[in-house]
């Protein structure tokens, strides 16, 4: 690790957030099978993090139940109750938007189960790629705001200005005109309970 990530580690320790290293993504999905047991029950947000580690998949494959609700075929009212379920489960598995150097986790949500899920599950495990690191909280909240959340909007389809421009316009972006995605905007700054929130680093670029 440079000093830069050295760095960080120790201010989350300072926070009550327990920080893991890993080199490769995949050191980072036998680090998630390790860290959650096979009789947890799992919950998920949205993440192309994720999606890239293919994690997920590695639950559900050797017998986790995961409250899924990406899968095919669901109604609209369906998979809003499985993200309220995913919320409550054992073990709740993120990627992040953004993380400042002081160690600020920075989570936008349009649904709010990723702020639930990360908010209030008893285990939650952040998965991020270094490319997530900013330099102080106005930064994080910036690269989440105008540099994932066009994109994410791109990504779904979104309705909003920066899913037509791929610019941040908040100014404008109000319901009914637009289907906005940065509805709920989490900052977590310090964890209460000892070893409830943990974040594994990638020294790899994931997501967005």
């Amino acid at each position: 690790m440079d000093k830069k990530i050295e760095d960080l580690f120790a201010n989350w320790r300072r926070r009550n957030i327990q920080g893991l290293y890993c080199a490769n993504k995949a050191e980072a999905v036998n680090e998630i099978l390790r860290m959650i047991p096979l009789s947890a029950t799992v919950g998920i947000s949205g993440s192309v993090s994720l999606d890239e580690l293919a994690a997920v998949k590695a639950l559900e494959s050797r017998g986790n139940k995961v409250f899924n609700q990406y899968q095919p075929g669901l109604s609209r009212q369906e998979s809003l109750k499985i993200r309220r379920e995913g919320a409550a489960a054992d073990c709740y598995l993120t990627g992040v938007n953004a993380i400042s150097q002081n160690g600020e986790l920075v989570f936008f949500s349009a649904f709010g189960n990723r702020t639930a899920g990360i908010s209030s599950a008893e285990n939650v495990i952040v998965v991020s790629g270094v490319n997530k690191l900013t330099p102080d909280i106005n930064s994080a909240l910036k690269r989440s705001r105008e540099y994932a959340a066009p994109l994410n909007c791109k990504r779904l389809k979104y309705n909003t200005p920066c899913f037509a421009e791929g610019v941040c316009h908040e100014d404008i972006c109000r319901f009914p005109e637009y289907k906005r995605m940065c509805c709920q905007v989490l900052i977590i700054e310090a964890e209460a309970t000892p070893d409830r929130l943990k974040v594994i680093l990638v020294n790899e670029n994931l997501g967005f």
